[in-house]
């Protein structure tokens, strides 16, 4: 693949230095310490080395090293790959859903100030939602397996806190003797998964709050005070904005099969590892979304 005409380490030593000043009342040494890791990335501030064949002696050109930050999108390619294809040993001969959870927009400043709390909300309250869900008779009843994936924005690089969930479609029985399969065309109802996963979400919310876990200040420093976030709180879950939530799909989203492909033994399913692949993962940055 052709170097792109730009790449994030670029912007990063062009308006770096300056995002740093403009933000530093957020900013953690964590946060600067990504940055400039990102920033000297295969350039001569971390040194090189020249590769040179043993039997021959040719050297080729000198190579920059790498910064190996967990969060650089040139370093991580190769973990990227080493992880896709263990997953890929883990697949079952079945079907896959892809079903996404998503927080309404109401909630953004408040992830933002309390990120580790809210992810881990987020990541729990899926997680306990798919499985109670897919444990009732009524619905699947059977004990379900997947992965999540978490995204804390959108392509527009916007606060957009979202799980992606990848999912066999199908379970094991309750005494743990055979598989259920779901519906060829069906795996679980939104509206249930929506109201489960909102009142999952709502209550450890609440219970956070209580704990005196939340970070509140800036625009949401009025939230601190017990009555007005019990009067707040229930905007969230109101009737208007239920009715948005379903129009607009938030709290739950889409329940659906992954896209067609070849993929035996169920040539009409696509694997959940190349969908991954198209996702930045694991990785906080994309090494083209400059472009």
């Amino acid at each position: 693949m052709t170097r792109p005409p730009l790449e994030v380490a670029d912007l990063i030593r062009a308006a770096g230095t300056a995002f740093i000043e403009r933000n530093r009342q957020w900013l953690r040494w964590t946060h600067i310490k990504v940055l400039l890791a990102i920033a000297r990335c295969r350039t001569a501030a971390l040194g090189g080395h020249i590769d040179a064949c043993t039997r021959c002696g040719h050297r080729a050109a000198i190579s920059y090293n790498s910064c190996r930050n967990r969060h650089c999108p040139k370093c991580q390619t190769g973990a990227r790959e080493r992880w896709i294809q263990a997953r890929r040993r883990e697949l079952l001969p079945t079907p896959y859903v892809h079903v996404v959870f998503t927080l309404p927009p109401q909630l953004a400043s408040l992830a933002l100030q309390n990120k580790k709390l809210i992810y881990t909300l987020l990541l729990r309250a899926s997680a306990e939602t798919l499985l109670e869900v897919a444990r009732n008779p009524r619905h699947l009843g059977a004990e379900i397996g997947f992965f999540s994936v978490l995204h804390t924005w959108n392509q527009k690089l916007q606060i957009h806190p979202h799980v992606h969930c990848v999912i066999p479609a199908g379970g094991l029985s309750p005494d743990r003797t055979r598989w259920i399969r779901s519906h060829p065309r069906f795996f679980l109802p939104i509206h249930v998964l929506r109201r489960v996963f909102r009142g999952k979400f709502v209550d450890g919310l609440k219970s956070a709050f209580q704990q005196g876990q939340l970070h509140l200040s800036g625009n949401l420093a009025l939230l601190a005070q017990p009555k007005i976030f019990a009067s707040w709180l229930p905007a969230i879950v109101s009737k208007t904005l239920d009715r948005l939530l379903q129009t607009t799909v938030r709290w739950s989203g889409v329940c659906a099969p992954l896209p067609r492909s070849l993929y035996p033994p169920c040539s009409h399913f696509q694997p959940p590892t190349d969908f991954l692949r198209r996702q930045p993962g694991h990785l906080s940055l994309a090494r083209l979304r400059s472009q």
